[in-house]
């Protein structure tokens, strides 16, 4: 057992170790002590993985059913390290915000945080296929439990959209590997990539395209792509504000991670035969959310429709298939995480002073609560993509990427840019400044201690992702160069050959 084993299952055991705990408060400590432990350990898979981003570092790989032939294997490279850094930074702050917010059923939620914590890092690090699968589900339970439970009034509406939606694109996926499993004979990721790389796996021109479609379809519900996001906003306006900040900073993470380490290797000649409609709907979805988030009245489904854009730009730097497109991808997971995360944060801050969400209950926040105005005021200019804020760096390599493959993708792309700054600085305005009204005044407070200790790491990682990306982008652009090697177009010719061989059939 190495450090990655130890890592994920530590979640997995607090879990269960919170269920059996006699008190609620005792639950809270537990939680947020073992996250910190866990981040802190994560820290230590940086050495070997920045060493040499493109070899699976901390592998385990031992038998896990014997028939069919399913390993437990895992592993972390480039592209993953920084997710799974990701989520174990979230998760305390996530318990953090909680602390006083939680009031009812306390035990179970901090409970549920771990088990969501377990899913999603399962996700990032698994390499056999039926093992992804595993965890892939297993993080819908606990989120699903966080926004029936825990939500606001529609909850459970919220709640069994969610899953309802995920299950759908997950069943999919599962036919799709069964039906690779039953060709290659194995689940095992780097085997089934080995072999479709050495032409020891091939499929069909039919064959390949409905298999990609199985798989793409789960992760666009995931990411959200339009038009498969409309679970999303509602989602979110009903998640306790713990639970749409891990939805929207890593959860929504797993359906563009899963385009770029399945999707692309797995069906190089689909993936790039489809990159052009994808690509559309990515581009519709970064104009249509951007559009959509500018009328909302409601302040948290705003910021989440804001997320059904910015995640249009990751999938059209995906698939863009040049380097910057893919690195500005990655990029913008990583600071989309970050300052959506903290968006929701503070308007998770605003909700429990005022008890409201919409627009129109605020006013003239700045002078009842100068400090969480600039909190907010830095994170929506990150979210923006202000130069020196960490979205910017992401952005601006998607839109570079997207213009070496079609400039036209990175000319509609960029309306996203202008429009995000419309509808975010326009909601600043009339939440923050103008008349401060009486119930504001009276119950609006500025930042506590303990919510500084949340919000304040967040905004130093938003300044250096912006500042410093360097930090960040070797091991993502070594990740990516793989990936691409990966997925090059190979397939062409034999598609061609196939269908002169099929025409020439006909003719006969």
């Amino acid at each position: 057992m190495n450090l990655l084993d130890i890592i994920l299952f530590l979640p997995l055991i607090g879990f269960l170790v919170a269920l059996l705990l006699p008190s609620a408060d005792l639950v809270k400590k537990f939680t947020l002590g073992l996250s910190i432990l866990i981040f802190i350990l994560s820290l230590g898979l940086l050495g070997p993985v920045l060493s040499d981003p493109k070899v699976y570092q901390f592998e385990t790989n031992t038998p896990w059913i014997a028939t069919p032939k399913i390993g437990y294997h895992i592993g972390i490279d480039g592209l993953s390290i920084w997710l799974v850094i990701l989520a174990t930074f979230l998760t305390p702050i996530a318990a953090i915000i909680s602390w006083k917010y939680i009031d009812h059923r306390v035990k179970e939620f901090f409970a549920f945080l771990l088990l969501l914590e377990f899913g999603m890092l399962g996700v990032f690090i698994a390499l056999d296929l039926f093992l992804f699968y595993v965890f892939w589900e297993v993080a819908l339970v606990p989120m699903y439990m966080l926004i029936g439970i825990w939500g606001h009034d529609r909850r459970i509406y919220a709640a069994v959209k969610f899953f309802l939606y995920t299950l759908v694109g997950s069943v999919l996926m599962l036919a799709a590997m069964i039906y690779i499993f039953n060709k290659a004979k194995t689940f095992d990721y780097v085997q089934i990539v080995s072999a479709i790389q050495s032409h020891n796996l091939t499929f069909t021109h039919t064959e390949e395209l409905l298999l990609f479609l199985a798989f793409f379809l789960a992760f666009a519900i995931k990411v959200p792509l339009f038009p498969l996001h409309t679970w999303l906003p509602d989602a979110h306006v009903e998640a306790p504000t713990a639970g749409s900040v891990m939805l929207a900073s890593v959860m929504l993470k797993m359906g563009t991670y899963g385009l770029v380490r399945f999707c692309l290797p797995l069906f190089p000649g689909a993936a790039h035969e489809n990159a052009y409609w994808i690509n559309m709907l990515a581009i519709i979805g970064i104009v249509y959310g951007a559009l959509v988030a500018m009328v909302q009245p409601n302040i948290k489904k705003l910021v989440a429709y804001s997320s059904v854009s910015h995640l249009g730009f990751v999938v059209l730097g995906i698939f863009s298939f040049t380097q910057q497109g893919l690195d500005g991808a990655v990029y913008v997971m990583l600071a989309h995480g970050i300052s959506t995360g903290a968006l929701f944060m503070i308007v998770g801050m605003l909700y429990e002073r005022q008890h409201s969400l919409l627009i129109k209950d605020f006013g003239g926040v700045a002078t009842a609560a100068p400090n969480l105005t600039v909190m907010f005021v830095i994170t929506t200019l990150a979210s923006v993509g202000l130069p020196m804020l960490c979205n910017f760096v992401g952005e601006f390599l998607v839109l570079q990427g997207a213009a070496q493959a079609n400039f036209a993708w990175a000319a509609g792309a960029s309306l996203g840019v202008i429009f995000s700054a419309v509808y975010m600085l326009w909601m600043v305005q009339r939440v923050f400044y103008g008349k401060t009204p009486e119930s504001v005044a009276h119950h609006v407070t500025d930042l506590t201690p303990r919510e500084w200790l949340a919000i304040a790491p967040m905004i130093v990682l938003m300044v250096w992702g912006g500042v410093y990306s360097q930090t960040f982008m070797p091991a993502i652009s070594s990740g990516n160069a793989k990936i691409l090697e990966m997925s090059k177009d190979t397939h062409k010719s034999d598609w061609n050959s196939e269908q002169h061989k099929a025409a020439a059939t006909n003719a006969h």
